[in-house]
Order: C-alpha cells, then structure tokens, then sequence
C-alpha cells in the first residue's frame, strides 16, 4: 500500500536519483505500492519482448511491424503505473481506495497486454477485429477491462478531489491530469464506431471482419508518421487520445515546474492560474487534433481552418497566460 509523505510538496518532487540509482527507485517504489510498481515492471519485461520482436520478427500486421503496437502500448502502460503510483501517493489514508485503484489496474492492463501479445502471436490484429468468433471475443474481452481502467482513474481522480494538499496550484495539477486523462481515454470510443463504409457493407449483407478504425477518410494500414504510424494521408483519432492520455504526465510536470519557482517564482494565485489555463488550453488541444482528424485531413497537413483554429488556440493561451501574470504582479504591486 502507498505510504503518503508528510513532507512539504517541493520535497516530495521526483529527483535525479532515481535515474542513477533505478534499482533503489523501484525497491523505494515497491514499498509504497507493490501492485503499481508490479505492473510497471511487468510492462518494461513486455517492452524488452517487444523490442526484440521488433527487431527479429519480419512479421508485419496492418501495415505496420507486428510487434510495434505492444511496444507502444508496453512504453505507455508503464508510465501511467509509474505516474499513477506517485500522484497516489499524496491521499492521505483511503487505503481501501488507493488499493483498489492498484490492484484492479494492474488486473486490468495485464489483461489488455496479453490479449495484444496472443493476437500478434496468432498473426493477426487485436483492435476492431471481429474476423472470427474468437478474434470478437478477444477484443470485446479486452474492451471491457479498458472500461474498467477509465472507473479507476475516475475513481482516482475522486481521491484527489477530495484530498487537501498544502499547494492549490500544485494539487490542481495532480487532479486535472487526471480527469484529461478521463477525457481523452474516452475519445478512444470514437474508434470503436463503424465508418461509413463498413455500415454501406452492412447494409448490402456482407460480413463485417472489421468495426470500427483510427483512419478517417482512408482505410487503416496506410502511410504513417514514423513510430506513431499516425496517418499521412487521412485523418487519425488515435492523436487526440494519445494527447489526452499523457495529461497524467502533462499536467502535473506544469505543476511540478511551477512549485519549484521555475521559470518564474510566483505566487500561489498565479500559480494556480495558470495551472487552471493550462488544463483548459490542453482540453482546447485535444478538441483540435481531434477536430481536424474528424474531418478527415492529416495532422502534417492543415487546411486554412485548422490553421486558423491552431492560432485562435495559441493566442488565447498565450494571452491568457499573459494576463495571469501580469495582473497578478500588478496586484502584488498595488
């Protein structure tokens, strides 16, 4: 179970040496919260497999290497336990909560990797495929447990909502990567939706193989950016969900950098002003990518639209930034 620091928030910062010491980090790690730090270690054995699959497997599955996506997924999963583990770790008590958190975001992930690994095993793709009964089993298997981990995070974030911490600003950013992080795992459903041309199939009484896709626009398997593999020439959900997923690392980095008066000392109002206009200018972000891949149009490639929605975003970030500081030093001023 995690063992919350009574330390004040700038103590409690991740430091450097547990890049140069990584075996006492994880040992620290295990001792406040043996199931997160399980499933993190579990996932870099996976990412290791992986990364020899990628290497000594010529195997390629949907357009893309076979072993690409449980390295991807191996790479994220690991820093969300990781992350997850340390956010826990300033709710005082709810030990209850805080294991339940844990243990059934370890069952559920592991979950998800095996179903991933067995489906490149077998050759073939663990998303959308319903290609067989045993291919359709699989994934809805797998999907039900991706629920269970977007309640673990909600209740996550109801854990630090509810939990005072001596810093607004610092606190805010904790629970606002969390509830991003609600938001963009479930922009992941928008994935699971037939596409035009699957329900036209539908209709006209052929089988579906296939429901659902990340590509709009275009089929998937098709030209990628490089490691993504997030489309070149049509419109790709999976954008938007990586973005709003890594709001758990985003977020609380703003904060982290804010505590520790970096790259201005300001103070706790301002702070929190901007860690709040930080939260929304990532939700603007998330909409945008999300947005331009709806209509079916390249991340690498914006229309005039796009462009202008990108700059209205940067602008009214900046501004808005801008004011919190300014105003707020006009006040301290007055």
């Amino acid at each position: 179970m995690l063992r919350p620091s009574a330390q004040p928030i700038a103590t409690q910062l991740p430091r450097a040496g547990g890049l140069r010491n990584p075996i006492a980090a994880l040992r620290r790690a295990y001792a406040a919260n043996r199931a997160l730090t399980l499933l993190g270690v579990l996932m870099l054995i996976s990412l290791i497999a992986s990364i020899a699959g990628v290497l000594f497997d010529p195997r390629v599955i949907a357009g893309a290497p076979a072993w690409l996506k449980p390295l991807k997924f191996s790479i994220s999963i690991a820093m969300y336990s990781f992350t997850l583990l340390w956010i826990l770790s300033f709710v005082q008590g709810r030990r209850f909560w805080i294991g339940l958190v844990s243990y059934v975001s370890l069952l559920a992930f592991f979950i998800e990797t095996v179903v991933i690994i067995t489906q490149v095993l077998r050759g073939t793709t663990s998303h959308f495929n319903f290609s067989t009964a045993f291919d359709g089993v699989m994934f809805n298997f797998m999907g039900s447990f991706v629920l269970v981990i977007w309640l673990m995070n909600l209740v996550a974030a109801i854990l630090l909502l509810f939990q005072r911490l001596p810093d607004r600003a610092f606190a805010w950013s904790l629970r606002l990567g969390l509830l991003l992080t609600l938001v963009g795992a479930a922009l992941g459903a928008l994935m699971t939706m037939p596409t035009a041309a699957q329900l036209a199939a539908a209709k006209a009484g052929q089988g579906l193989p296939i429901i659902g896709a990340h590509s709009v626009g275009v089929a998937d398997g098709g030209p990628g950016m490089p490691i993504t593999g997030w489309s070149t020439i049509g419109g790709d959900l999976r954008i938007g969900h990586f973005i709003g997923l890594h709001a758990l690392q985003v977020l609380p980095i703003i904060g982290l950098l804010l505590a520790r008066g970096w790259p201005l000392r300001l103070s706790d109002r301002r702070r929190l002003a901007l860690v709040l206009i930080a939260g929304l200018s990532y939700l603007g972000l998330m909409a945008l990518v999300t947005w331009q891949a709806l209509r079916g149009q390249p991340l690498l490639a914006p229309d005039a639209a796009t462009l202008a929605a990108a700059g209205a975003w940067l602008a009214g970030t900046l501004l808005a930034a801008g004011a919190a500081i300014g105003l707020g030093r006009a006040r301290e001023a007055a």
